[in-house]
């Protein structure tokens, strides 16, 4: 399984994907942080207002009377308490920093003098009372120090957020105050949210999009170079697009048109020395019927005949499939028999089994050429081929064993350079000239498959020829 995609759009997207996703992510954690904060400190400026007009209360109270004021201020988010020491220790406050600092100097600010006081900021469910020693409630599944950490960043909001004050009155005695500020003011309002989800999915489709526009015309041009190996007078690409890609596609433009013109200078040249070279032939061949020795007549005619096969051949393998044949829809069964009984008319053995293929679009006659071709070296070698045929949906095959004793393993490929044989002579009684192999794959490829060779367990040597659909 591989983590990176293969091809070029998968990748830029998976890039852009994971750069935007994380810019987002980044920018969504500075807004949680500057949101919390803001309403941290909007809701310590509340409660130190609050905190503090009480204070000044309290101060004009008597003792006396304080405990029916207290009565009449507590509720479920405010709770008063008088005593004559603070339950609030140093080592329990709040540092100078975070929230405690922030509702520290907000309390300072407001406090009608320069009076002793101590501070305590805590979270706690809902539920719950806020209860001294502060900071022991946390969320469930998470460490106590990260909770407080993140919420004290504003990144996590609190469940419920706890103002306790202890603030020393005139007389000496200390007031206690608690002020618990409700959960729904930390809540996120669905609409920022939504806000939040629309921005990551249009980036997200913008960048799709992006990528695919810059990415097809890549696409177009690999298709069209696919395409070019099958048919050379394919019309040209369009030149459009980014400059980038219009100097590619005018350059395999180019490319295409030189290939197109060499092919037909090399066609006609062949066709003038085909022409050129039978000429001479026949001309020895006339004059060898006029050697009174029957002995050297016959040795003449023999040469002839085979010069005049190895120049068949090797314009045959030059001009490939180069005849210009239209394409046409083949029916394989057919085909195989027609050329099953060719190469039996020769002396060759042949099983072909039952074939269900469908119709194939290829060039009949140089199809014919190539399997004939596999055909006569089955039989030649091998004493009798097989033909089985395997029909899918993406591709034709075709494979051809022999009974013979295979090839050595480093000349499987060997065999398909032009005029390379096992035997080192090149007489027509041991297989001609060499080129049977390398023009068969050369209309294998024409087709946009393959052709290669593999020897069988035992015994015997297997042409697989591969034919695109």
């Amino acid at each position: 399984m591989h983590i990176v995609p293969d091809s070029l759009f998968g990748r830029l997207v998976l890039v852009l994907l994971a750069g935007l996703l994380g810019a987002q992510l980044l920018s969504a954690a500075i807004l949680f942080q500057d949101r919390g904060l803001g309403v941290y400190g909007a809701s310590g400026l509340q409660s130190a207002q609050r905190f503090a007009d009480i204070v000044r209360l309290f101060d004009t109270i008597p003792a006396s009377e304080r405990q029916q004021f207290i009565r009449i201020f507590n509720s479920p988010s405010m709770w008063l308490a008088t005593s004559d020491a603070p339950s609030l220790s140093d080592s329990r406050a709040d540092p100078q920093r975070g929230l405690g600092g922030i509702f520290r100097a907000l309390l300072r600010r407001h406090l009608p003098d320069d009076r002793p006081f101590r501070v305590s900021v805590t979270e706690a469910p809902a539920e719950q009372p806020i209860q001294y020693p502060m900071g022991h409630m946390h969320r469930p599944g998470m460490g106590m120090a990260h909770a407080h950490h993140m919420m004290n960043m504003g990144v996590l909001p609190p469940e419920s957020l706890g103002l306790a004050a202890e603030i020393q009155l005139r007389d000496g005695s200390w007031l206690h105050l608690e002020h618990r500020v409700s959960k729904e003011v930390f809540e996120w309002s669905q609409r920022l949210l939504l806000t939040l989800g629309v921005l990551l999915l249009s980036v997200v489709l913008l960048s799709i999009v992006a990528v695919r526009w810059v990415s097809r015309p890549l696409s177009l041009l690999a298709d069209a170079a696919d395409r070019l190996g099958r048919d050379i007078d394919q019309p040209p690409l369009q030149e459009g697009g980014p400059s980038e890609v219009r100097r590619a596609a005018r350059a395999f433009n180019t490319m295409q048109g030189r290939l197109a013109r060499f092919i037909e200078d090399r066609t006609r040249i062949m066709s003038a020395l085909s022409h050129d070279l039978r000429t001479p032939i026949t001309r020895l061949s006339l004059r060898a019927e006029l050697i009174e020795d029957p002995e050297l007549q016959s040795s003449v005619t023999r040469d002839l005949e085979e010069m005049q096969h190895m120049t068949e051949e090797a314009l045959d393998f030059l001009r490939g499939v180069e005849e210009r044949e239209p394409i046409q829809s083949i029916d394989v069964p057919a085909l195989l028999e027609n050329v099953k009984d060719d190469v039996e008319d020769t002396g060759g053995e042949i099983l072909l089994e039952r074939v269900l293929a469908t119709p194939y679009p290829g060039r009949p006659l140089a199809l014919k050429r190539c399997i004939t071709n596999l055909l006569k070296n089955a039989c030649t070698y091998g004493r009798r081929a097989q033909i089985t045929v395997h029909d899918q949906p993406d591709r034709l095959e075709i494979r051809i064993a022999d009974e013979g004793p295979g090839l050595p393993a480093d000349q499987l490929e060997q065999v398909f350079e032009p005029f390379y044989r096992l035997e080192a002579s090149r007489s027509r009684d041991t297989g001609g000239a060499g080129l049977g192999l390398p023009l068969a794959r050369n209309i294998a490829r024409a087709h946009g498959g393959d052709l290669v060779l593999r020897n069988l367990p035992g015994v015997g040597l297997e042409a697989i020829l591969t034919l695109a659909r």
